[in-house]
């Protein structure tokens, strides 16, 4: 019988181990770093290794757990952490060149929360610039390639992270989301992911001079990417424990009420002006077929305004941008960067003035609406994006670039406005011409219950597999 390599582990299955005594942490821990080694060259994934502390912090908790201290629920787990995030002596560089010395003065609250829980950091992952991209690239660290290989994208901002978990660094890679971030990376890698809603995971960066835009605090969450949705829910309490530092965090269990009866979700293949792709409207069919099958109510009806609060969204969110990160983009920015931002102010004409508050406030009219909506239909199955994802460098191809990559994407950025939890995940395996490549769909649920999403991603997953067994099979 063959044994399965520790790096391939789950984090489920790491943290029982561990925690049993089965499994050290420095052997889990050095797995990782093995495989880091081993594929991190070819990927650009991890920009900073930090394999020497991660070993020193292994070690201590395995003679912590010798000692008969209790461990914590990711014990001896590995992770990876987003450049965007502040960890203690460590550059916040945003995949910045001007901030590639903004040291982090203590942890960001995510990061002291999984380090309390027993997890072990062993790398930070890239971002594009300003982590304001669906593609990851900047002048500072280079390219992060997708695992797949180089005809398609390993999406962004959480690039790095989506790369790194699929390639099997780390059993955990901590990513962020403000308008896809989280499920692009995702959708481009054959991830798991969940975006929590607002105030679900605390957030703040020591490092930050002024706080960010009321858009920004609003629409922009903390989570993790993973290769199963079983290990979302071992993981996302641990995330989501409170922090003072952040005064809008709320505080709740991630259980649930038990809702009776069979759960309702609503489905829908509507891609507003694009054409919705026909391996696309497959896995959503694979989706819809695995929760019927699993004793879910799924029914063809239309959600409400997504185009619309999608719209508007992210033309008040450019509105935000416009005022308080134009100068910035403009001063540090590369050319390329520029330039998209451009083509993004074109495609997303910025509120401003007495529109851009009105609009903000428009946001409780697009929430309320879909509060209602929830109330019938708990879970939602939608697209993520109406084609199989992109190539590398799509969104510096002018506005039918841009269009591609971000104007398509508007059942990703509307979640993120109305402040509503989306899960993504692969549910087929496509050969395209210009190559092999994962198809994700996005399950929308109700303000605070990211654990009825996770349920039914796990019973989707039940039915399909995990992506990462075809791909390790084509990496070798």
């Amino acid at each position: 019988m063959t044994q399965t390599p520790i790096w391939q582990l789950s984090a489920t299955e790491i943290a029982a181990q561990t925690r049993a005594g089965d499994l050290s942490a420095e052997s889990s821990v050095q797995a990782a770093i093995d495989r880091m080694n081993a594929v991190n060259p070819a990927l650009n994934a991890v920009v900073d290794d930090l394999s020497a502390v991660a070993l020193t912090r292994a070690q201590a908790l395995d003679t912590a757990r010798a000692k008969g201290e209790p461990t914590g629920p990711l014990h001896g787990v590995p992770v990876t952490i987003k450049v965007n995030v502040d960890q203690a002596g460590h550059a916040t560089t945003n995949g910045m060149v001007a901030f590639k010395d903004l040291i982090a003065p203590d942890d960001a609250p995510l990061v002291e929360n999984l380090q309390n829980a027993g997890a072990v950091v062993i790398g930070r992952t890239n971002t594009p610039e300003f982590s304001f991209r669906a593609d990851t690239d900047n002048p500072l660290y280079g390219r992060t390639h997708n695992p797949w290989g180089p005809h398609v994208s390993a999406g962004g901002s959480s690039g790095g992270a989506g790369s790194a978990i699929m390639a099997g660094i780390g059993a955990l890679a901590h990513g962020n989301d403000i308008g896809g971030s989280l499920r692009f990376p995702a959708a481009a890698n054959g991830a798991v992911t969940v975006k929590p809603g607002l105030g679900r995971v605390p957030a703040w960066n020591p490092s930050q001079k002024v706080e960010r835009g009321m858009l920004a605090q609003s629409m922009s969450v903390q989570g993790l990417l993973t290769r199963s949705a079983a290990d979302l829910h071992l993981s996302m309490p641990t995330m989501i424990e409170p922090d003072a530092r952040d005064p809008f965090h709320v505080p709740l269990p991630w259980h649930g009420e038990t809702l009776e009866g069979p759960i309702r979700v609503a489905f829908t293949k509507n891609t507003f002006e694009f054409d919705l792709h026909p391996e696309v409207s497959l896995a959503l069919d694979i989706a819809r077929d695995a929760l019927t099958d699993a004793g879910y109510l799924v029914e063809e009806v239309e959600p409400p305004l997504v185009h619309e609060a999608g719209m508007v969204g992210y033309r008040t969110l450019m509105g935000e941008v416009l005022v308080l990160m134009k100068d910035d983009v403009q001063t540090h920015g590369s050319p390329t960067i520029n330039e998209i931002f451009d083509e993004y102010f074109k495609q997303f004409p910025p509120f401003e003035g007495d529109e851009l508050l009105k609009m903000m406030a428009q946001r409780s009219h697009y929430a309320r609406q879909w509060s209602l909506f929830l109330q019938d239909y708990p879970l939602v199955l939608t697209p993520f994006m109406p084609s199989p994802f992109f190539v590398p460098d799509r969104d510096t191809h002018g506005a039918e670039g841009v269009r591609e990559v971000l104007g398509t994407a508007q059942y990703s950025f509307s979640m993120n406005y109305m402040g509503l939890p989306a899960g993504c995940l692969p549910t087929r395996l496509v050969e395209l011409v210009q190559g092999t490549q994962p198809i994700n769909v996005q399950i929308v649920g109700r303000r605070w219950r990211e654990d009825l999403i996770v349920d039914a991603m796990v019973a989707v997953e039940d039915r399909v597999g995990q992506m990462c067994g075809p791909l390790w099979q084509r990496m070798g």
